[in-house]
């Protein structure tokens, strides 16, 4: 009796051991899918940079605190995918002083190269920040 004991002991700590050694595992997984930028440059953009990262099933695009706006008439989101396709997101301004400093991926976008500042009034390229390699 007291070796089955034994071995349904031994079974319930490796059992632990190998939840143990997924949920790290699977939090290793959840680490690798935050991607920042390199810093943005450009005319009016210089400095900040943007994160890539997924949430509740969503790619997200967040700006630094250090991101300064434009402070141009109608900047927008834009991206670049691998292909070389813009993407014309949302404006960067909301009423007031507030800003859009996170943003949602639309499904279409495949992935993205580069993020860039766009003026839509001015059609001009204020900014941009590339990515090292293409982010899903």
């Amino acid at each position: 009796m007291q070796r089955v004991r034994r071995r349904g002991w031994t079974g319930l700590v490796a059992l632990v051991l190998f939840g143990m050694g997924l949920s790290t595992a699977a939090t290793g997984w959840a680490a690798d899918e935050t991607h920042v930028s390199g810093p943005f440059s450009g005319v009016k953009v210089n400095g900040g940079t943007v994160t890539h990262q997924h949430q509740g099933g969503h790619s997200i695009l967040t700006l630094s605190a250090d991101f300064e706006p434009p402070g141009t008439p109608d900047p927008h989101w834009q991206v670049v995918d691998s292909q070389g396709r813009t993407h014309l997101l949302q404006r960067l301004d909301v009423k007031g002083d507030r800003l859009n400093r996170s943003i949602p991926l639309p499904d279409y976008v495949p992935d993205v190269a580069k993020v860039q500042m766009w003026c839509a009034f001015a059609e001009t390229l204020l900014g941009e920040a590339s990515f090292a390699s293409p982010v899903k």
